[in-house]
């Protein structure tokens, strides 16, 4: 029920953090995955690293900012698969600033990154997707984006609030065409981001969390192998939330 044999996937910021694992995770599953991220080097990279895993994966660099910079790694990516079943629109920066620091640069950065970027790759993907019938979207939010944290900087919450919106307008377009559009939101998972606070930071994250513990990068990634699967077919327009019980709903 959640084999992704002859599936091909497209992960964008994949070249470490949640979207390798997820990379991982689908490639596990049985898809062929293509591995993107700006950092062309730390892509092949890790494509190097799940083949030797015995995973078949390919790299190759992707600007999420830029649309034609999309469209054509994408189109790379389907002429080489035959194809894109399913895109894990994963790319992100994440700066931590206050609110009263943040430039206008900077917020145009975050926006063109977090969301701006997500939105070119739903349109592409579902514009494939429709003529084939059949496809997956998977849009990386965040618990940030569904309350305040002083953790976060404004302009990532309200970028990662987006996607939410985001994603319910691509399910609703594309529900009549066999493609599904959800999103993940996770929090307090151990990765770069956690990584990036001091101890005493994580220790009062940590308490905030009703399970007592972080969250694990493999646990995001079988929750893409899921909404990924024909499985999940009849889920679209949701939000799977992966936070050790800090937001129930």
């Amino acid at each position: 029920m959640f084999s992704l044999s002859n599936r091909n996937a497209l992960i964008t910021g994949a070249a470490r953090g949640l979207g390798l694992a997820i990379a991982r995770g689908l490639a596990q599953g049985g898809a062929r995955v293509a591995l993107t991220d700006i950092d062309a080097d730390g892509a092949e990279a890790a494509a190097r690293t799940l083949r030797a895993e015995g995973c078949e994966t390919t790299a190759l660099k992707l600007d999420v900012r830029d649309e034609a910079d999309f469209q054509r790694g994408f189109d790379a990516v389907a002429a080489s698969f035959g194809g894109v079943d399913i895109l894990v629109n994963n790319a992100a920066v994440t700066p931590h600033r206050s609110l009263w620091d943040i430039t206008t640069a900077e917020w145009d950065e975050v926006m063109a990154v977090n969301l701006r970027g997500c939105f070119f790759g739903c349109r592409i993907a579902a514009t494939h997707m429709r003529e084939r019938g059949w496809g997956r979207i998977l849009n990386l939010s965040s618990l940030a984006g569904q309350q305040a944290s002083s953790v976060t900087g404004a302009h990532y919450a309200a970028s990662k609030a987006g996607l939410f919106a985001l994603t319910r307008c691509f399910a609703q377009e594309l529900a009549p065409h066999g493609v599904t559009v959800n999103a993940i939101s996770p929090a307090a998972i151990r990765g770069p981001s956690l990584d990036e606070l001091d101890e005493p930071s994580q220790r009062r994250f940590l308490a905030t969390l009703p399970v007592g513990r972080f969250g694990d990068e493999t646990e995001v990634a079988a929750a893409a192998v899921y909404l990924a699967s024909d499985a999940a077919g009849f889920v679209t327009g949701t939000t799977l939330d992966l936070n050790g019980g800090r937001l129930m709903r």
